[in-house]
């Protein structure tokens, strides 16, 4: 694994749709962005900036997030998230993570990623069904 720099920033952009709506995500009443799609971004970006570190057979996970929902945004309109690897702890990497519209600053937090080796990962998961049988 490559070492993981500190201030390494990545940013993904997508459109707001119908499907990632409050009404959609079953989180609100209201026909906007939803604080879950908005999530997902955010850890779309983290996840996309830590790749390029990994070595093949290698992944990470979501294991904490700290997230305002500032602004509402239309569906329709352009968002964006980017994430700022800002403390590296072992395998545990955190981020500083925020997302705008094209207006305005809609969200901010921190979010913390962990590596896994996949097939650990899986063998861990799939263990966990043959316990309850």
């Amino acid at each position: 694994m490559k070492e993981i720099r500190v201030g390494k920033r990545h940013i993904v952009e997508r459109v707001a749709e119908p499907k990632d709506s409050a009404i959609n995500y079953a989180s609100g009443g209201v026909d906007v962005y939803s604080t879950p799609a908005m999530i997902g971004l955010m850890e779309c970006a983290a996840k996309e900036c830590l790749d390029e570190f990994l070595d093949e057979g290698y992944s990470t996970v979501g294991i904490s997030l700290n997230i305002k929902h500032l602004a509402a945004t239309p569906i329709g309109m352009k968002v964006r998230a980017e994430a700022e690897i800002v403390a590296v702890e072992g395998k545990k990497v955190v981020f500083k993570v925020e997302a705008f519209d094209e207006v305005e600053k809609i969200g901010e937090g921190i979010h913390e990623r962990y590596i896994v080796d996949i097939n650990k990962f899986i063998s861990r998961v799939k263990n966990k069904n043959s316990k309850e049988e």
